[in-house]
């Protein structure tokens, strides 16, 4: 056996892009979307709320994922803040983590016109899909706020440099 002063893994060459998003870091929500024909849900950190009238969520999202061509199917999703008790459900959301009998059975869900919403979630936007353009790597989908409830806000899950953290302060 060898012993090594760096870490295996390390990418000898990292992606100087990707490690200033890790360093952004931000909350993390679960994105659904969804009806009879089928339902998708993806874990999404890279977002943003753009104020107005009306008010827009931007999401970031992969554009072979399952999510991207259920919202561009269905034009509609629902964008929930997810929370440290829920670290479990946005991993086997994102695909890093099993997830027996698929990451649906881990949680409850409520059916409605927006698509599956987490029965728990306190704070959650339902959208409309106003459009969606490749840009980079990923989908942006530009969605326009039709419906919003905002929680409490007491053990938010937020995700920085890889990791789920709990926000400082």
């Amino acid at each position: 056996m060898t012993i090594h002063d760096t870490h295996p893994f390390a990418d000898p060459d990292p992606d100087p892009v990707r490690r200033l998003r890790g360093r952004l870091g931000g909350a993390v929500a679960l994105v659904t979307a969804g009806d009879d024909a089928g339902r998708a849900g993806l874990t999404v950190s890279s977002l943003m709320v753009a104020h107005g009238e009306p008010a827009h969520v931007l999401l970031l999202v992969d554009p072979d994922s399952d999510l991207a061509d259920v919202v561009a199917r269905t034009g509609r999703a629902i964008v929930q803040l997810l929370t440290w008790p829920q670290r479990d459900l946005a991993e086997a959301f994102a695909g890093t983590a099993p997830a027996p009998g698929g990451p649906w059975r881990m949680a409850s869900f409520v059916d409605s016109l927006w698509g599956p919403r987490l029965a728990d979630a306190t704070t959650w936007a339902a959208v409309s899909l106003e459009s969606a353009v490749d840009i980079g790597w990923s989908t942006l989908l530009t969605c326009v706020v039709q419906e919003l409830t905002v929680g409490d806000d007491e053990a938010p899950l937020v995700h920085r440099r890889g990791r789920y953290v709990r926000p400082a302060g």
